[in-house]
Protein backbone atom coordinates (compact mmCIF):
# COMPACT_ATOMS: atom_id res chain seq x y z
CA UNK A 1 0.00 0.00 0.00
CA UNK A 2 1.40 3.78 -1.12
CA UNK A 3 0.62 6.08 1.41
CA UNK A 4 1.49 9.73 1.91
CA UNK A 5 0.62 12.67 3.47
CA UNK A 6 0.08 16.16 2.90
CA UNK A 7 0.81 19.05 4.77
CA UNK A 8 -1.07 22.30 4.94
CA UNK A 9 -3.54 24.80 5.55
CA UNK A 10 -7.12 22.77 5.09
CA UNK A 11 -11.02 24.53 4.32
CA UNK A 12 -13.64 21.94 3.62
CA UNK A 13 -17.50 21.24 4.73
CA UNK A 14 -19.14 18.84 6.99
CA UNK A 15 -22.97 20.39 6.24
CA UNK A 16 -24.86 22.67 4.14
CA UNK A 17 -24.24 26.24 5.08
CA UNK A 18 -28.07 27.41 3.99
CA UNK A 19 -28.90 25.28 6.89
CA UNK A 20 -26.69 27.56 9.43
CA UNK A 21 -28.10 31.23 8.13
CA UNK A 22 -25.96 33.64 10.13
CA UNK A 23 -23.55 30.89 11.74
CA UNK A 24 -22.68 29.52 8.17
CA UNK A 25 -18.86 28.69 9.89
CA UNK A 26 -20.69 25.56 11.35
CA UNK A 27 -21.05 24.09 8.15
CA UNK A 28 -17.28 24.33 7.47
CA UNK A 29 -13.94 22.66 8.95
CA UNK A 30 -10.52 24.36 8.77
CA UNK A 31 -7.19 23.67 10.16
CA UNK A 32 -4.61 26.30 10.11
CA UNK A 33 -1.83 23.52 9.93
CA UNK A 34 -3.45 20.14 8.71
CA UNK A 35 -2.58 16.89 7.81
CA UNK A 36 -4.00 14.41 4.96
CA UNK A 37 -3.24 10.90 5.09
CA UNK A 38 -3.88 9.57 1.60
CA UNK A 39 -3.53 5.47 0.98
CA UNK A 40 -3.98 4.21 -2.66
CA UNK A 41 -5.79 6.85 -3.20
CA UNK A 42 -7.85 6.92 -0.15
CA UNK A 43 -8.07 9.55 2.68
CA UNK A 44 -6.90 7.32 5.75
CA UNK A 45 -6.35 10.07 8.10
CA UNK A 46 -7.03 14.18 8.36
CA UNK A 47 -6.78 16.21 10.92
CA UNK A 48 -4.43 19.05 12.44
CA UNK A 49 -0.80 18.10 11.95
CA UNK A 50 0.17 17.61 15.89
CA UNK A 51 -2.36 15.12 16.43
CA UNK A 52 -2.38 13.17 13.20
CA UNK A 53 1.51 12.88 12.33
CA UNK A 54 2.11 10.80 15.86
CA UNK A 55 -0.01 8.48 14.17
CA UNK A 56 2.03 8.15 11.09
CA UNK A 57 5.72 7.51 12.31
CA UNK A 58 7.86 7.41 9.05
CA UNK A 59 5.14 8.99 6.90
CA UNK A 60 6.38 10.92 3.42
CA UNK A 61 5.09 13.98 3.24
CA UNK A 62 4.63 16.58 0.99
CA UNK A 63 3.97 20.44 2.53
CA UNK A 64 2.07 22.27 0.28
CA UNK A 65 2.93 25.97 1.86
CA UNK A 66 1.31 29.00 1.12
CA UNK A 67 -1.80 27.63 -0.43
CA UNK A 68 -5.58 26.45 0.92
CA UNK A 69 -6.32 23.38 0.13
CA UNK A 70 -9.63 22.58 -0.38
CA UNK A 71 -11.64 19.43 -2.04
CA UNK A 72 -11.52 19.18 -6.13
CA UNK A 73 -14.30 21.32 -7.59
CA UNK A 74 -17.21 19.13 -9.42
CA UNK A 75 -18.92 20.57 -12.73
CA UNK A 76 -22.34 19.18 -12.42
CA UNK A 77 -23.05 20.12 -16.45
CA UNK A 78 -20.90 20.15 -19.22
CA UNK A 79 -20.25 19.71 -22.92
CA UNK A 80 -17.29 17.52 -23.81
CA UNK A 81 -17.45 18.24 -27.54
CA UNK A 82 -17.93 21.94 -27.51
CA UNK A 83 -14.36 22.73 -26.21
CA UNK A 84 -13.36 24.22 -29.33
CA UNK A 85 -16.34 26.86 -29.64
CA UNK A 86 -16.48 28.26 -25.93
CA UNK A 87 -16.91 31.75 -26.65
CA UNK A 88 -18.49 31.51 -29.48
CA UNK A 89 -20.83 34.79 -30.86
CA UNK A 90 -23.64 35.48 -30.42
CA UNK A 91 -27.02 33.76 -30.33
CA UNK A 92 -29.51 32.53 -27.56
CA UNK A 93 -29.58 29.18 -27.07
CA UNK A 94 -31.62 27.00 -29.80
CA UNK A 95 -30.04 29.39 -33.18
CA UNK A 96 -26.62 29.13 -31.61
CA UNK A 97 -26.59 24.99 -31.06
CA UNK A 98 -27.86 25.17 -35.07
CA UNK A 99 -24.72 27.88 -35.75
CA UNK A 100 -22.04 26.05 -33.93
CA UNK A 101 -22.91 23.38 -31.34
CA UNK A 102 -23.90 20.58 -33.25
CA UNK A 103 -21.76 21.59 -36.84
CA UNK A 104 -19.01 21.04 -34.58
CA UNK A 105 -20.34 18.09 -32.05
CA UNK A 106 -20.46 16.17 -35.44
CA UNK A 107 -16.79 16.03 -35.96
CA UNK A 108 -16.44 14.01 -32.98
CA UNK A 109 -17.72 11.06 -35.16
CA UNK A 110 -13.99 10.83 -35.62
CA UNK A 111 -12.13 8.76 -33.28
CA UNK A 112 -8.64 10.91 -33.92
CA UNK A 113 -10.81 14.31 -33.76
CA UNK A 114 -12.71 12.97 -30.36
CA UNK A 115 -9.21 11.71 -29.05
CA UNK A 116 -7.61 15.14 -29.34
CA UNK A 117 -10.71 16.72 -28.28
CA UNK A 118 -10.98 14.73 -24.87
CA UNK A 119 -7.82 15.40 -24.30
CA UNK A 120 -7.76 19.18 -24.37
CA UNK A 121 -11.09 18.56 -22.49
CA UNK A 122 -9.57 17.45 -18.96
CA UNK A 123 -6.69 19.36 -19.29
CA UNK A 124 -8.19 21.93 -19.35
CA UNK A 125 -10.62 20.77 -16.34
CA UNK A 126 -7.52 20.11 -14.48
CA UNK A 127 -5.97 23.42 -15.11
CA UNK A 128 -9.09 24.67 -13.76
CA UNK A 129 -9.19 22.94 -10.27
CA UNK A 130 -12.13 20.93 -11.52
CA UNK A 131 -11.38 16.84 -10.55
CA UNK A 132 -15.23 15.60 -11.27
CA UNK A 133 -17.28 16.34 -13.64
CA UNK A 134 -20.84 15.10 -15.20
CA UNK A 135 -20.97 15.79 -18.98
CA UNK A 136 -22.35 15.20 -22.26
CA UNK A 137 -20.84 13.70 -24.92
CA UNK A 138 -22.55 13.73 -28.15
CA UNK A 139 -25.06 11.35 -30.40
CA UNK A 140 -21.97 9.14 -31.69
CA UNK A 141 -20.79 6.59 -29.25
CA UNK A 142 -17.32 7.17 -30.25
CA UNK A 143 -17.02 10.86 -27.94
CA UNK A 144 -18.26 8.52 -24.98
CA UNK A 145 -15.60 5.98 -25.37
CA UNK A 146 -12.64 7.85 -25.82
CA UNK A 147 -13.98 10.39 -22.54
CA UNK A 148 -14.56 7.21 -20.40
CA UNK A 149 -10.99 5.51 -21.40
CA UNK A 150 -8.76 8.94 -21.18
CA UNK A 151 -10.34 9.69 -17.78
CA UNK A 152 -9.67 5.98 -16.74
CA UNK A 153 -6.02 6.75 -17.66
CA UNK A 154 -5.77 9.74 -15.52
CA UNK A 155 -7.89 8.05 -12.90
CA UNK A 156 -10.57 11.13 -12.87
CA UNK A 157 -14.00 10.40 -11.37
CA UNK A 158 -16.54 11.26 -14.91
CA UNK A 159 -20.24 10.68 -14.91
CA UNK A 160 -21.49 10.60 -18.39
CA UNK A 161 -23.35 8.86 -21.30
CA UNK A 162 -24.06 8.83 -25.24
CA UNK A 163 -26.43 12.08 -25.51
CA UNK A 164 -29.69 11.41 -27.28
CA UNK A 165 -31.14 13.20 -30.14
CA UNK A 166 -33.91 12.31 -32.90
CA UNK A 167 -35.36 15.82 -33.68
CA UNK A 168 -35.46 19.23 -34.24
CA UNK A 169 -31.35 19.04 -35.28
CA UNK A 170 -30.10 18.51 -38.42
CA UNK A 171 -30.43 15.55 -39.88
CA UNK A 172 -27.29 14.10 -40.02
CA UNK A 173 -27.29 14.80 -36.11
CA UNK A 174 -29.76 12.85 -34.75
CA UNK A 175 -30.08 8.95 -34.08
CA UNK A 176 -33.15 6.58 -33.87
CA UNK A 177 -34.31 5.61 -30.67
CA UNK A 178 -33.47 1.90 -31.61
CA UNK A 179 -29.73 2.73 -32.01
CA UNK A 180 -29.63 4.98 -28.87
CA UNK A 181 -31.37 2.26 -26.84
CA UNK A 182 -28.56 -0.41 -28.16
CA UNK A 183 -25.72 1.73 -27.86
CA UNK A 184 -26.49 2.91 -24.68
CA UNK A 185 -26.43 -0.52 -23.30
CA UNK A 186 -23.51 -1.64 -25.12
CA UNK A 187 -21.77 1.57 -23.29
CA UNK A 188 -23.33 0.69 -19.71
CA UNK A 189 -21.95 -2.66 -19.61
CA UNK A 190 -18.44 -1.26 -21.27
CA UNK A 191 -18.21 1.69 -18.87
CA UNK A 192 -20.60 1.79 -15.90
CA UNK A 193 -18.78 1.24 -12.66
CA UNK A 194 -15.48 0.92 -14.09
CA UNK A 195 -12.30 2.41 -12.98
CA UNK A 196 -14.18 5.82 -11.38
CA UNK A 197 -16.71 6.15 -14.61
CA UNK A 198 -19.94 6.16 -14.15
CA UNK A 199 -23.02 6.18 -16.41
CA UNK A 200 -25.97 8.77 -17.00
CA UNK A 201 -28.45 8.00 -19.12
CA UNK A 202 -28.66 10.77 -21.37
CA UNK A 203 -31.97 12.47 -23.47
CA UNK A 204 -29.95 15.66 -24.64
CA UNK A 205 -33.69 17.89 -23.74
CA UNK A 206 -36.77 17.17 -24.11
CA UNK A 207 -37.43 19.67 -27.51
CA UNK A 208 -35.03 17.20 -28.79
CA UNK A 209 -36.65 14.00 -27.63
CA UNK A 210 -39.79 11.97 -29.20
CA UNK A 211 -41.67 10.09 -27.25
CA UNK A 212 -40.04 7.23 -28.47
CA UNK A 213 -36.38 8.30 -27.19
CA UNK A 214 -37.65 9.20 -24.08
CA UNK A 215 -39.69 5.43 -23.75
CA UNK A 216 -35.86 4.11 -25.00
CA UNK A 217 -34.62 5.81 -21.38
CA UNK A 218 -37.09 4.66 -19.39
CA UNK A 219 -36.59 1.22 -20.17
CA UNK A 220 -32.82 2.12 -19.79
CA UNK A 221 -33.62 3.12 -16.44
CA UNK A 222 -35.76 0.09 -15.18
CA UNK A 223 -33.08 -2.03 -16.33
CA UNK A 224 -29.85 -0.31 -14.90
CA UNK A 225 -31.25 2.07 -11.96
CA UNK A 226 -28.15 2.59 -10.22
CA UNK A 227 -27.42 4.55 -13.30
CA UNK A 228 -27.65 8.38 -13.35
CA UNK A 229 -29.95 10.05 -15.85
CA UNK A 230 -28.58 13.52 -16.80
CA UNK A 231 -30.33 16.15 -19.05
CA UNK A 232 -31.80 20.19 -19.56
CA UNK A 233 -34.74 21.42 -18.64
CA UNK A 234 -36.16 24.73 -18.52
CA UNK A 235 -33.31 26.82 -19.92
CA UNK A 236 -34.51 29.40 -22.32
CA UNK A 237 -37.79 30.86 -23.17
CA UNK A 238 -38.14 29.54 -26.45
CA UNK A 239 -37.11 26.25 -25.68
CA UNK A 240 -39.05 26.00 -22.89
CA UNK A 241 -42.62 27.44 -25.25
CA UNK A 242 -40.90 24.49 -28.26
CA UNK A 243 -41.40 21.47 -25.27
CA UNK A 244 -44.98 22.13 -24.66
CA UNK A 245 -45.50 21.97 -28.13
CA UNK A 246 -43.53 19.01 -28.92
CA UNK A 247 -44.79 17.46 -25.72
CA UNK A 248 -48.66 18.49 -25.17
CA UNK A 249 -50.06 16.31 -22.91
CA UNK A 250 -47.49 16.89 -20.46
CA UNK A 251 -48.22 20.47 -17.99
CA UNK A 252 -44.65 21.68 -17.99
CA UNK A 253 -41.15 20.98 -18.34
CA UNK A 254 -40.44 18.47 -15.73
CA UNK A 255 -43.29 16.33 -16.29
CA UNK A 256 -42.36 15.29 -19.45
CA UNK A 257 -39.35 13.73 -17.59
CA UNK A 258 -41.82 12.64 -15.06
CA UNK A 259 -44.38 10.93 -17.35
CA UNK A 260 -41.46 8.47 -18.66
CA UNK A 261 -40.26 7.97 -15.18
CA UNK A 262 -36.96 9.76 -14.86
CA UNK A 263 -37.35 12.03 -12.49
CA UNK A 264 -36.19 10.63 -8.64
CA UNK A 265 -32.10 10.36 -7.33
CA UNK A 266 -29.73 10.45 -9.69
CA UNK A 267 -31.65 13.01 -11.74
CA UNK A 268 -29.95 16.50 -12.78
CA UNK A 269 -31.62 18.86 -15.21
CA UNK A 270 -29.07 21.89 -16.40
CA UNK A 271 -30.02 25.62 -15.87
CA UNK A 272 -33.47 25.19 -14.37
CA UNK A 273 -34.08 29.04 -15.58
CA UNK A 274 -37.42 28.82 -15.72
CA UNK A 275 -39.09 26.31 -13.30
CA UNK A 276 -41.86 27.02 -11.57
CA UNK A 277 -42.63 26.57 -7.50
CA UNK A 278 -44.57 23.33 -8.38
CA UNK A 279 -41.64 21.79 -10.54
CA UNK A 280 -39.14 23.14 -7.91
CA UNK A 281 -41.82 21.21 -5.36
CA UNK A 282 -41.69 17.87 -7.03
CA UNK A 283 -37.86 17.76 -7.15
CA UNK A 284 -37.79 18.48 -4.12
CA UNK A 285 -40.00 15.39 -3.00
CA UNK A 286 -38.01 13.26 -5.76
CA UNK A 287 -34.61 14.12 -4.74
CA UNK A 288 -34.32 15.21 -7.70
CA UNK A 289 -31.19 17.83 -8.52
CA UNK A 290 -31.00 21.00 -10.93
CA UNK A 291 -27.68 22.22 -11.81
CA UNK A 292 -27.14 26.10 -11.60
CA UNK A 293 -25.17 27.49 -14.96
CA UNK A 294 -24.48 31.32 -14.45
CA UNK A 295 -21.75 31.41 -17.13
CA UNK A 296 -24.20 30.07 -20.09
CA UNK A 297 -27.41 31.52 -18.63
CA UNK A 298 -25.74 35.18 -18.85
CA UNK A 299 -23.41 34.46 -21.86
CA UNK A 300 -26.63 33.24 -23.50
CA UNK A 301 -29.04 35.14 -22.51
CA UNK A 302 -30.90 33.27 -20.82
CA UNK A 303 -32.31 33.97 -17.35
CA UNK A 304 -31.35 34.72 -14.00
CA UNK A 305 -31.82 31.21 -11.94
CA UNK A 306 -34.24 31.61 -9.01
CA UNK A 307 -31.29 30.40 -6.29
CA UNK A 308 -33.36 31.70 -3.55
CA UNK A 309 -36.40 29.58 -4.16
CA UNK A 310 -34.45 26.88 -5.01
CA UNK A 311 -32.38 26.68 -1.66
CA UNK A 312 -36.23 27.40 0.20
CA UNK A 313 -36.16 24.86 3.39
CA UNK A 314 -39.73 24.13 2.87
CA UNK A 315 -39.12 22.30 -0.52
CA UNK A 316 -34.94 22.57 -0.90
CA UNK A 317 -34.07 21.28 -4.32
CA UNK A 318 -30.33 19.26 -4.65
CA UNK A 319 -28.16 21.75 -6.18
CA UNK A 320 -24.94 21.31 -8.31
CA UNK A 321 -22.74 23.86 -9.96
CA UNK A 322 -22.17 23.98 -13.62
CA UNK A 323 -20.07 25.39 -16.12
CA UNK A 324 -21.84 24.39 -19.16
CA UNK A 325 -18.86 24.80 -21.13
CA UNK A 326 -19.70 26.15 -24.14
CA UNK A 327 -22.12 28.05 -23.63
CA UNK A 328 -20.32 28.80 -20.78
CA UNK A 329 -17.49 30.87 -21.88
CA UNK A 330 -14.78 29.58 -18.82
CA UNK A 331 -13.66 26.13 -18.04
CA UNK A 332 -13.51 27.62 -14.29
CA UNK A 333 -15.72 26.53 -11.67
CA UNK A 334 -14.27 30.23 -10.23
CA UNK A 335 -15.73 31.47 -12.69
CA UNK A 336 -18.90 30.01 -11.67
CA UNK A 337 -18.59 31.33 -8.61
CA UNK A 338 -18.34 35.03 -9.78
CA UNK A 339 -20.88 34.73 -11.68
CA UNK A 340 -23.23 32.83 -9.53
CA UNK A 341 -22.61 35.47 -6.64
CA UNK A 342 -24.01 38.07 -9.64
CA UNK A 343 -27.05 36.47 -10.48
CA UNK A 344 -27.79 36.33 -6.81
CA UNK A 345 -27.11 39.97 -5.84
CA UNK A 346 -29.64 40.81 -8.68
CA UNK A 347 -32.27 38.88 -7.70
CA UNK A 348 -31.67 39.76 -3.93
CA UNK A 349 -32.77 43.42 -4.76
CA UNK A 350 -35.74 42.03 -7.16
CA UNK A 351 -37.16 40.83 -4.14
CA UNK A 352 -36.14 43.07 -1.21
CA UNK A 353 -38.84 45.12 -1.56
CA UNK A 354 -37.06 47.98 -3.19
CA UNK A 355 -38.40 47.41 -7.20
CA UNK A 356 -41.41 46.13 -5.84
CA UNK A 357 -43.43 46.16 -2.50
CA UNK A 358 -45.68 43.57 -3.88
CA UNK A 359 -43.25 41.06 -4.10
CA UNK A 360 -40.90 41.96 -1.10
CA UNK A 361 -39.89 38.33 0.16
CA UNK A 362 -36.92 38.97 2.55
CA UNK A 363 -35.84 35.71 3.58
CA UNK A 364 -35.98 34.31 -0.27
CA UNK A 365 -33.83 37.38 -1.11
CA UNK A 366 -31.34 36.63 1.86
CA UNK A 367 -30.59 33.27 0.18
CA UNK A 368 -29.81 34.37 -2.97
CA UNK A 369 -26.80 36.06 -1.19
CA UNK A 370 -23.67 33.55 -2.27
CA UNK A 371 -21.05 33.35 0.85
CA UNK A 372 -17.71 32.13 0.22
CA UNK A 373 -18.96 29.29 2.56
CA UNK A 374 -22.22 28.90 0.27
CA UNK A 375 -20.33 29.43 -2.84
CA UNK A 376 -17.44 26.79 -1.75
CA UNK A 377 -19.61 24.11 -0.60
CA UNK A 378 -22.14 24.30 -3.59
CA UNK A 379 -18.86 23.60 -6.18
CA UNK A 380 -17.24 20.58 -3.82
CA UNK A 381 -19.52 19.08 -1.25
CA UNK A 382 -22.56 19.94 -2.49
CA UNK A 383 -21.77 19.06 -5.72
CA UNK A 384 -21.23 16.13 -4.91
CA UNK A 385 -24.55 15.25 -3.00
CA UNK A 386 -26.43 16.40 -5.47
CA UNK A 387 -25.07 13.65 -7.88
CA UNK A 388 -25.22 11.29 -5.35
CA UNK A 389 -21.20 11.15 -5.14
CA UNK A 390 -20.69 12.45 -1.67
CA UNK A 391 -20.32 8.77 -0.23
CA UNK A 392 -16.81 8.90 -2.09
CA UNK A 393 -16.12 12.80 -2.32
CA UNK A 394 -16.72 16.21 -1.83
CA UNK A 395 -14.65 16.67 1.71
CA UNK A 396 -11.95 15.62 3.63
CA UNK A 397 -13.54 12.83 5.62
CA UNK A 398 -11.62 9.80 6.15
CA UNK A 399 -12.34 6.80 3.37
CA UNK A 400 -13.47 9.01 0.37
CA UNK A 401 -11.34 9.59 -2.46
CA UNK A 402 -8.53 11.99 -2.00
CA UNK A 403 -9.21 14.40 -4.76
CA UNK A 404 -8.03 18.17 -4.14
CA UNK A 405 -6.58 21.93 -5.22
CA UNK A 406 -4.39 23.68 -3.52
CA UNK A 407 -5.65 27.66 -4.19
CA UNK A 408 -3.16 30.30 -4.16
CA UNK A 409 -4.93 33.00 -2.90
CA UNK A 410 -3.19 36.01 -4.68
CA UNK A 411 -2.88 34.27 -7.92
CA UNK A 412 -4.92 35.66 -10.51
CA UNK A 413 -5.34 39.85 -11.93
CA UNK A 414 -2.09 41.93 -10.98
CA UNK A 415 -4.24 43.74 -7.87
CA UNK A 416 -4.90 40.43 -6.27
CA UNK A 417 -2.35 40.25 -3.68
CA UNK A 418 -2.81 43.42 -3.18
CA UNK A 419 -6.64 43.27 -1.98
CA UNK A 420 -6.07 39.94 -0.06
CA UNK A 421 -3.10 42.12 2.33
CA UNK A 422 -6.27 43.33 3.30
CA UNK A 423 -7.32 40.28 5.42
CA UNK A 424 -4.03 38.55 5.56
CA UNK A 425 -1.26 40.47 5.06
CA UNK A 426 2.14 38.63 4.48
CA UNK A 427 0.82 35.53 6.25
CA UNK A 428 -1.79 32.79 5.56
CA UNK A 429 -5.17 32.45 7.37
CA UNK A 430 -4.94 31.83 10.86
CA UNK A 431 -8.46 31.88 11.57
CA UNK A 432 -11.58 30.03 9.75
CA UNK A 433 -13.50 33.27 8.77
CA UNK A 434 -9.77 34.60 7.45
CA UNK A 435 -9.78 31.92 5.19
CA UNK A 436 -13.41 32.19 4.11
CA UNK A 437 -12.59 35.90 2.92
CA UNK A 438 -9.65 35.17 1.14
CA UNK A 439 -11.46 32.23 -0.88
CA UNK A 440 -14.09 35.22 -1.49
CA UNK A 441 -11.39 36.85 -2.90
CA UNK A 442 -10.61 34.35 -5.55
CA UNK A 443 -14.15 33.61 -5.88
CA UNK A 444 -14.48 37.45 -7.22
CA UNK A 445 -11.23 38.77 -8.53
CA UNK A 446 -9.39 35.56 -8.93
CA UNK A 447 -9.41 33.14 -12.14
CA UNK A 448 -7.35 29.97 -13.53
CA UNK A 449 -4.42 31.59 -12.35
CA UNK A 450 -5.48 30.73 -8.16
CA UNK A 451 -5.41 27.26 -9.23
CA UNK A 452 -1.46 25.80 -8.54
CA UNK A 453 -2.15 22.47 -8.03
CA UNK A 454 -4.50 19.78 -9.02
CA UNK A 455 -4.55 16.18 -7.31
CA UNK A 456 -7.19 13.32 -8.53
CA UNK A 457 -6.63 10.37 -5.47
CA UNK A 458 -3.43 11.66 -4.17
CA UNK A 459 -1.33 12.23 -6.85
CA UNK A 460 -0.60 15.65 -8.61
CA UNK A 461 -1.99 16.28 -12.20
CA UNK A 462 -1.39 19.71 -12.45
CA UNK A 463 1.05 22.27 -11.35
CA UNK A 464 1.12 25.75 -12.27
CA UNK A 465 4.12 26.57 -14.21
Amino acid sequence: MSTIGIRGTFFDFVDDPWKHIGNEKNAARFHQDGLLVVADGIIKDFGPHDEVAPRHPGLAVTHIKDRIIVPGFIDGHIHLPQTRILGAYGEQLLPWLQMWVYPEELKYRDRDYAREGVRRFLDALLASGTTTCQAFTSSSPVATEELFDEAARRNMRVIAGLTGIDRNAPAEFVDTPENFYRDSKRLIAQYHNKNRNLYAITPRFAFGASPALLEACRRLKHEHPDCWVNTHISENPAECRGVVQEHPDCQDYLGVYEKFGLVGPKFSGGHGVYLSDSEFRRMSKAGAAVVFCPCSNLFLGSGLFRLGRATDPEHRVKIAFGTDMGGGNRFSMIHVLDDAYKVGMCNNTMLDGSIDPVRKDVAEAERNKLSPYRGFWSVTLGGAEALYIDDKLGNFTVGKEADFVALDVNGGPIAQPWHQSLIADGRGPQTMDEAANLLFGVMMVGDDRSVDETWVMGKRLYKKA
